[in-house]
């Protein structure tokens, strides 16, 4: 889809505003020319004919459509009158209301994309406001399919809880390769055979996931059926609490997004 609108990015030079730059350019969602970026310390060299400035009510006034991609705990401080504008928000825990009232617009979609952005591979769920048109709608589907996948969730208790879930997404394959290279070095495997093996490993599985119809459970009780090293670690895994430390985590998590919009 060809959005024939502006677009500014306030974070631009953060990793995620970045990554969702790179996204819908190399989609075609918006000409260089058309695309705003803002910068607290430093811009970057990159995006070609983008336009890039220190003034956050400069990008909205430049913008038809306004990303806010600042941490959340900057947001209180972050000055900027939308005055009517489609606002995105990919921060963690910041409600609806809040921003609607903060950037004086009814039009306000609340999303939350994660890393993976970087290489249009992110899942991005969002929730829109009762003032967002079916354009702004279909203009958020653009913008997040650039990104990589994305779903239109009922409430905002859903994007709370799909911020630990898929927002923190890319941190947890991380842990597990993290922990699989340790161990494998430990046992003597060189450094990059073990990140080269761990990684194949992980992408594999997600090809995997992506090509086979069975929930990922199916395939783990094909495992245990084989009664092979596999269904050895599987068990051991287990047996040392590995799904109570991911149940765990998700509940810290969810509690967190929800206490963010809570104290900003």
């Amino acid at each position: 889809m060809s959005v024939p609108l502006t677009i500014g990015i306030v974070g631009g030079a953060g990793w995620l505003g970045r990554a969702i730059a790179g996204s819908i350019l190399n989609a075609g969602v918006v000409e260089p020319a058309n695309l705003t970026l803002s910068y607290r310390r430093s811009r970057i060299e990159q995006f070609g004919d983008s336009f890039w400035t220190e003034d956050n009510q400069e990008l909205a006034d430049r913008s038809d459509i306004i990303i806010v991609s600042v941490r959340p705990q900057d947001w209180p401080s972050l000055s900027l009158d939308a005055n009517g504008k489609l606002v995105l928000s990919v921060m963690a825990g910041i409600r609806l209301t809040d921003l609607c009232v903060r950037h004086n617009t009814d039009r306000v979609v609340r999303t939350l994309p994660n890393a993976a952005a970087e290489v249009s591979r992110s899942y991005t769920p969002w929730i829109a406001s009762g003032g967002a048109t079916e354009e702004d709608r279909a203009v958020t589907r653009a913008i997040f399919d650039a990104c990589g996948e994305q779903d239109e969730v009922a409430s905002e208790r859903d994007i709370d809880y799909l911020t630990g879930l898929t927002g923190s997404g890319p941190a947890f394959p991380a842990l597990l390769a993290s922990a699989m290279m340790n161990h494998a070095i430990e046992h003597g495997i060189a450094e990059t055979v073990a990140r080269r093996g761990v990684v194949a490993t992980l992408t594999g599985t997600g090809r995997l996931l992506e090509q086979r119809p069975e929930c990922p459970a199916d395939i783990v009780r094909t495992f245990l059926d084989y009664r092979g090293t596999t269904a050895a670690a599987i068990e051991e895994m287990r047996a040392s609490g590995f799904d109570a430390a991911v149940r765990n985590g998700l509940e810290a998590a969810f509690k967190a997004s929800i206490s963010m919009g809570e104290t900003t």
